[in-house]
């Protein structure tokens, strides 16, 4: 374990981390055009957008094992250099067909920089710092919701939806020089998991196994039906239903991502004060209240700037919930942090991000439609998060390994929502 790390692989881990939302904001203004330009409807041009996020959650289950067994730095590297290569072929797509399983590999390539992201910080800290090392995270990745939408606005007046993805192609080139020359190989050969893929297969089993970890991953899919239901369906919201432009429609999501990121920091305080659960505890509940007054509001059809406000009290908190629920589902894995931030990434990108497209094409993407989405998948969230802290606190036994020392459930007697001691999860340099 180490007590700190340098700024500049902080950053270049954030960037990797940010994968997910830079590869489906960037082009979210320019859905209803690529739906016009293509010929086909707008759940079509939605399922490009969900089909990233299947990539995303395969992506992390295949490649989060993996790098239990040869590494994280070989599989991230393969990972990148994909992914700029996925990009630069969904930018010469020739049909929606053709798109939509471009942006499937897309989407499994860049998984890999963000599983590998969550499993190189719970490699090198304590599961206690583990929370707040993501919350600093996301202030960097959170840069990526906030710009991606807003270039994405300005870069349609250059050019269309197809060199949206020729600049994720520049941008999976530079993260790849990135990662290249910063991070290092954070998991010993001595730490590996042997046994090829019924090796895998056992550790993705023993991590399901563990309730405790388990309500806290179900928390972060249910959470991520939140945030996945305001992606995919927001754009038709604004756009289509409140006559919003691209442009406009891209501050809106900008505000909200800069809320994320506050959330964020404002975690990271918290977590000295109250710790992780009872910061967790705080995000759903905000995003609870958010989200009950803003289906109240669309269903009785009040106005915009209502909406804008409740949505403003409803997304930001996941900044807040994120770090800390997964915080909690990678506790006593410390050995196998790969099959557990696979299995955590599956919950948010795979099962969170199907439960829009499937509302959506049952019942469409209107507002209400939009806003009971987000604040059913929030209920959930908070009720799994009760019965977590019902749940005893033991997970399966740990491999071997040096970092197997540092879970903090080591000492299940502890009070709910208090951690123990961390190290510090200073940044140098």
């Amino acid at each position: 374990m180490q007590s700190s790390v340098s700024g500049r692989v902080l950053i270049v881990l954030g960037a990797l981390s940010a994968f997910g939302p830079l590869a489906t904001d960037l082009y979210l203004p320019a859905l209803p055009e690529l739906a016009d330009d293509l010929g086909a409807t707008d759940s079509a041009a939605q399922l490009t957008v969900t089909a990233c996020l299947v990539g995303l959650a395969l992506g992390q289950l295949v490649v989060g094992p993996v790098s239990d067994r040869f590494g994280r730095r070989r599989p991230l590297i393969i990972g990148v250099g994909a992914f700029a290569v996925m990009s630069a072929l969904c930018a010469l797509a020739p049909g929606m067909g053709a798109l939509t399983g471009l942006r499937l590999l897309q989407g499994f390539a860049g998984g890999a920089g963000v599983v590998i992201a969550r499993a190189v910080v719970r490699d090198l800290f304590g599961t206690a710092a583990v929370a707040r090392v993501l919350s600093l995270l996301l202030l960097v990745s959170g840069t990526a919701p906030v710009l991606a939408p807003v270039i994405g606005a300005q870069l349609l007046h250059l050019t269309s939806w197809r060199g949206l993805f020729a600049v994720l192609t520049l941008v999976g080139c530079l993260l790849l020089t990135a990662a290249t020359f910063t991070i290092r190989e954070s998991l010993p050969a001595a730490d590996r998991i042997p046994g090829g893929p019924a090796g895998s297969l056992r550790q993705i089993t023993l991590v399901l196994r563990d309730g405790y970890s388990l309500c806290f991953i179900l928390v972060v899919a249910c959470t991520g039906g939140l945030l996945f239901a305001y992606i995919a369906m927001s754009p038709f919201v604004f756009q289509d239903g409140y006559g919003m432009s691209a442009q406009a429609y891209s501050a809106v999501f900008a505000t909200n991502a800069v809320g994320m990121v506050l959330a964020g920091r404002l975690n990271v305080l918290l977590l000295r004060r109250i710790g992780t659960v009872r910061s967790l505890r705080v995000g759903l509940t905000t995003a609870l209240a958010g989200a009950t007054a803003l289906t109240v509001v669309t269903a009785l059809d009040l106005p915009l700037v209502l909406v804008l406000v409740l949505l403003f009290l409803t997304v930001p908190p996941l900044g807040m919930i994120f770090p800390n629920a997964t915080a909690l589902a990678l506790d006593a894995h410390a050995s196998r942090a790969g099959a557990a931030s696979g299995l955590t990434g599956v919950a948010q990108f795979g099962v969170g991000g199907t439960i829009a497209p499937v509302v959506a094409w049952l019942a469409g993407t209107g507002t209400v439609t939009m806003a009971a989405t987000m604040m059913g998948s929030v209920v959930l969230a908070f009720a799994l998060s009760r019965v977590a802290s019902r749940h005893p606190a033991a997970g399966p036994p740990a491999l071997p390994g040096p970092a197997q020392a540092t879970s903090a459930r080591q000492a299940p007697t502890r009070p709910a929502g208090m951690d123990a001691t961390p190290p510090s999860a200073g940044v140098t340099g």
